[in-house]
């Protein structure tokens, strides 16, 4: 069994904390069930289903803490997995830092949970494999892609009578399509908590025409253009920038939002007016988790407000050391936009480039969070707002600092995930001015 429901899950949880003798003890459960289905050169290669489920249990003696893990639940593994954990606190060294267990918090629910995504069968996964699969097949394309599901718990219970629960339901889909020759490429990605709001059809076309779309790309020449960054491209290098909103390594002089001599930028105006991000844990379609990974409540608070920075994330020994008030980490990113699609930013463009992806993305000057990575699966020319053709990859070396003081406009903010960010994000496609490409890439 992997999935528990509140009334288990406390029981368990309750026993763990109830056995133990340390001065601060916290247990957590959490399990998932995940189904995936993978499919390349037009035919399906694996699927299954995942099912686990662990708990761990803390211990500290003082500032020394010990860990210990299990994933079987009867009352003789709990009993030796909270001594366990309490053996290794007595032997660790003593950590200056560590933060004592959270008194009891209240947590706002968030409707992170859909039955319908909860209850994917694996006919419907091959269902979405099918449709992405025969219309590549049919017009001589060649697909590869992955969709993967959860529903999933986590809980959590100290000895200072804090406790937890939620479940949440998930699914991400991507998928590139190639020619039979291989010199076009398209791509496509969706995330969605509620698997009713996934259109296979329309996400497979999307991939199809730019596969081909792309084929005979031309050399253009690198330097700085406007480009038109579709909203996973632009996530990419966003998702980067926000791990440096971290108050402690903008007070130590780490951030690009340190202040020469001291002090950080909080209160300044960064970016361009236009720029709006925030976090909210009940935002509609982007709903996530109530409390992160420390156990601190989440609350909506602006991030960026037209341009000025107005939140830096306090860990709670650091709000401790500053004497500042710690909040939850945020659990999505929220972007403001306006309302037109990819096409309409394409339409008002006199001369850019259109970038459908980013990838490869590594950081160069944490200082001012220069970035460089590659273009791919679908670069094109725009002119006299017409996609006019296909262009060959770039390599860039850009600042999403820098790109959202060049902003010309903005769109419509869409949903994104990616498993290398711990964020859910929301946000627009951008016409940005001056991006820069430093090189060619040969890769489609």
């Amino acid at each position: 069994m992997s999935i528990f429901t509140e009334e288990q899950a406390r029981a368990i949880l309750q026993k763990a904390v109830s056995l133990s003798t340390a001065d601060d003890c916290t247990a957590t459960l959490a399990g998932s069930i995940s189904g995936n289905i993978r499919f390349a050169l037009n035919a399906v290669s694996t699927s299954g289903i995942v099912s686990d489920c662990d708990l761990i249990v803390s211990c500290a003696f003082g500032n020394r803490e010990g860990t210990a893990t299990i994933n079987s639940f009867d009352d003789a593994s709990i009993e030796r997995c909270v001594r366990r954990a309490e053996e290794l606190a007595k032997l660790a060294p003593e950590n200056p830092e560590y933060m004592p267990a959270l008194e009891k918090q209240t947590y706002r629910p968030s409707a992170t949970f859909v039955q319908a995504t909860a209850d994917i069968t694996p006919e419907l996964r091959a269902r979405i494999a099918e449709a992405s699969i025969n219309p590549s097949k049919a017009g001589n394309l060649v697909a590869a892609g992955f969709l993967q599901d959860s529903q999933s718990f986590f809980a959590f219970a100290n000895n200072k009578g804090n406790f937890g629960y939620a479940k949440s339901t998930g699914a991400d889909y991507t998928c590139t399509v190639r020619t039979a020759d291989g010199r076009g490429s398209g791509w496509v990605t969706r995330n969605v908590a509620d698997i009713t709001k996934f259109d296979a059809d329309e996400s497979i076309a999307v991939a199809i025409q730019k596969a081909r779309d792309s084929v005979d790309a031309r050399a253009l020449e690198p330097g700085k253009y406007t480009v038109i960054l579709e909203p996973a491209a632009a996530a990419g290098l966003i998702n980067f920038m926000m791990f440096f909103f971290d108050a402690r390594s903008a007070d130590e002089g780490r951030s690009f939002l340190s202040k020469k001599g001291g002090g950080t930028k909080v209160g300044e105006q960064v970016y361009d007016p236009r720029v709006n991000i925030w976090a909210d844990p009940w935002h509609p379609g982007a709903e996530v988790m109530p409390w992160d990974g420390e156990g601190l409540p989440r609350e909506k608070h602006h991030i960026v407000r037209n341009g000025v920075v107005e939140y830096l994330q306090y860990s709670r020994y650091w709000a401790k050391e500053k004497g500042k008030r710690a909040v939850g980490q945020p659990g999505n990113i929220l972007m403001a936009g306006g309302t037109k699609t990819t096409a309409e930013l394409v339409k008002s463009t006199q001369k850019g480039i259109l970038v459908s992806r980013t990838w490869y993305i590594r950081m160069v000057d944490p200082q001012t969070v220069l970035l460089t990575g590659l273009t791919r699966d679908g670069t094109f020319y725009i002119e006299n707002g017409e996609i006019k053709y296909p262009i060959k990859n770039f390599r860039f070396n850009e600042s999403p600092v820098i790109m959202l003081n060049n902003i010309e406009e903005l769109g419509l903010p869409v949903r994104l995930g990616d498993d290398e960010s711990p964020f859910t994000m929301m946000i627009p496609p951008m016409k940005l001015r001056d991006f820069t490409f430093t090189s060619l890439s040969d890769a489609v």
